[in-house]
């Protein structure tokens, strides 16, 4: 993967590499061109390199550097090392908790993960087994000191002299010795502005990626997020457009005295603030509605108009030193205080982290999907989330939608076939909602699926191996179904290796934070009164949050910008709810008995002939 040393030309086929990966041709042509006018009279040109590259080129000029003669970096001692880790211990920590996934992320075969103090030493780093001795040879080791004004233009080095993220592609490097590098390096910030490390990727310079720019970008984000935590280990506030982004580096954070008086803002809460007078030292009033600042919603107003979502923090710093993903601090969304489904979350969270399986149960309108999705996020895969209602393909072309398919595999097959969407999951999460409704030979194709997750396309030949994260979702008793012999027990067994249930709406104890926030996302000028609150709470709401989400819908279209009861009970008159939506259930639950008889237990067909979902015979079975 990597040389010692290369000459300073890049032959052709060097050249088409690096041109895909991130390089123009005529990028390549302009960098010879500086490189040849660089090595005959020792001036860097203007216009034919990047300007940061052309500025650390001359940098390198100044500081006496030949571009021909790379010199070895200098290496720390055993003590001198464990000095600077421990002078950097708090950012290190927070770096180890990151790297491994990180490094997983971007391919671990691929990339070298470089962690680095501010004067360029290097503290840590990762690369796989079979490269190590190449890589510690080359320089990238424990111990090495990577500065700009000794080893040239190169990421971590110039990273460090600008302050500025930058990546380096191949002959971008000042010394012919680096060409076959690509490097990425991301300076960390303390909560005071200063820069407390960097992060560096590096890779064989045809292997570059484009898009580990911004996943290396995610991971230093987190890291300063919670270096702003555990520096501001009071009271704070954190902030976001969206609730589900509460939890991750992208939330804007600010530290407050006793006195609700901003002490510290990061980033991201700079960002958000734009326009309204300097956070540090203005008391929160100053900057957010007094409304706002009421409000047990979790809403802020900001003085400018602007709705933020928003959450208290106790002032425990969350450290997660040992923990393996980089995505979240174990976050499920922020619509959510009951503490069993918080528990319930975060187990799928941390089984999604390790790959396994997870099962999500739950009636319709839980958040079956919302559930998945933060899987997951918390998973930290790069690849999609690829999600499947298995009710609404027809049965015989299932399997070829999730496996796809040959040219000519079946009558109406696509032409040049379709490479399924578990591949299309590679790399992420593929969500199989209504699960038990696989046909048979389906269930048995996953389960080979799941074996070693190789994909082999109907009426193909072939197969490919990917790396897929499966979640599957059911409102349906599978344990029931495996008894019955509508579902296979096998299957059932390696899904079911992580199972949660998602309460009801009934059951759950926020139910008020809930109606709240789904009003704030429905209609931001609008609010409940705790009167209304508690009418709504009095229901039974058995489409859960998708019918309380319509409801209050229906509600904020009456023009009041204060719900009250009496609206609530003039939208749901309780006195009539209760006894007509039994009536009703029971005619529905004895008409889906008549269908299931009429066709021996066939599911499929009984929902046919009665208009209706197979999720409505599942409820309706339920209910016998």
């Amino acid at each position: 993967m990597l040389a010692k040393s290369c000459p300073p030309a890049i032959d052709e086929r060097a050249a088409d590499a690096l041109a895909v990966n991130g390089l123009a041709i005529d990028g390549m042509a302009r960098v010879r061109q500086a490189r040849a006018a660089l090595e005959r009279s020792g001036i860097v040109p203007a216009g034919l390199l990047r300007p940061a590259i052309t500025e650390s080129w001359r940098r390198c000029v100044a500081n006496g550097l030949d571009p021909r003669r790379a010199p070895a970096p200098e290496r720390l001692s055993e003590a001198e090392l464990a000095a600077h880790r421990e002078r950097h211990a708090l950012v290190r920590q927070f770096a180890l908790s990151e790297m491994p996934a990180l490094h997983r992320e971007l391919g671990a075969n691929r990339f070298i993960l470089a962690f680095a103090a501010p004067d360029g030493v290097l503290l840590d780093s990762l690369v796989a087994a079979p490269l190590r001795r190449e890589v510690e040879a080359f320089g990238i080791a424990p111990g090495a000191v990577w500065c700009e004004a000794k080893l040239g233009t190169n990421a971590l080095g110039t990273a460090i002299a600008t302050g500025g993220r930058i990546d380096v592609r191949g002959p971008e490097h000042f010394f012919a010795d680096h060409h076959r590098l690509s490097c990425i390096t991301v300076p960390i910030f303390d909560p005071e502005k200063r820069l407390a490390a960097v992060l560096d990727a590096s890779c064989d310079a045809a292997a570059y990626l484009p898009q580990a720019r911004a996943v290396l970008a995610l991971a230093a984000a987190q890291i300063e997020a919670s270096l702003f935590r555990a520096r501001h280990a009071g009271r704070r506030l954190a902030l976001h457009g969206r609730p589900e982004f509460l939890d991750t580096a992208q939330a804007g954070l600010l530290a407050l005295d006793d006195a609700d008086r901003i002490i510290a803002a990061n980033a991201p809460a700079r960002f958000m603030l734009a326009g309204l007078p300097e956070p540090v030292g203005a008391p929160l009033a100053a900057l957010f509605a007094p409304d706002g600042l009421a409000a047990a919603a979790g809403l802020l107003s900001d003085r400018s108009g602007r709705v933020f979502h928003c959450r208290r923090e106790d002032g425990t710093a969350r450290t997660r030193p040992t923990a393996p993903s980089r995505l979240t601090e174990a976050s499920p969304p922020a619509v959510c205080e009951d503490a069993a489904l918080r528990v319930a979350l975060d187990l799928a969270g941390r089984a999604a982290q390790r790959g396994l399986p997870v099962l999500i149960r739950g009636e319709t309108g839980t958040g079956k999907e919302v559930a998945a999705r933060m899987a997951h996020r918390l998973s930290g895969r790069s690849g999609k989330f690829v999600a499947v209602n298995c009710a609404a393909i027809p049965p015989d072309l299932l399997a070829a939608e999730l496996f796809g398919h040959a040219e000519g595999a079946f009558t109406g097959a696509r032409r040049g076939g379709a490479r399924g969407l578990a591949v299309e999951a590679d790399g992420g999460t593929l969500f199989l909602d209504e699960i038990a409704d696989l046909p048979a030979g389906v269930q048995a194709a996953l389960l080979r699926f799941l074996d070693d997750f190789s994909v082999r396309p109907v009426g193909g030949t072939t197969s490919r191996v990917v790396d897929t994260l499966l979640l599957a979702a059911t409102n349906a008793d599978l344990a029931a179904a495996v008894a019955a012999g509508k579902f296979r027990a096998d299957l059932y067994y390696r899904l079911a290796i992580t199972e949660i249930h998602l309460p009801r709406l009934a059951e759950r104890t926020d139910f008020g934070p809930i109606a709240i926030r789904l009003l704030a996302e429905i209609a931001p000028e609008c609010r409940l009164d705790e009167a209304a609150i508690a009418r709504l709470q009095r229901q039974d709401w058995p489409g859960n949050i998708r019918q309380l989400r319509n409801a209050l819908s229906r509600l904020s279209l009456r023009g009041a910008a204060l719900i009250d009861a009496d609206a609530v009970g003039a939208l749901l008159p309780e006195a009539a709810a209760a006894p007509a939506q039994s009536v009703l259930r029971d005619v529905q639950t004895r008409q889906v008995a008549a269908a299931m008889r009429e066709t021996d237990g066939n599911i499929s067909e009984a929902a046919r002939r009665l208009g209706v979902s197979r999720n409505t015979i599942y409820r309706a079975m339920r209910n016998l």
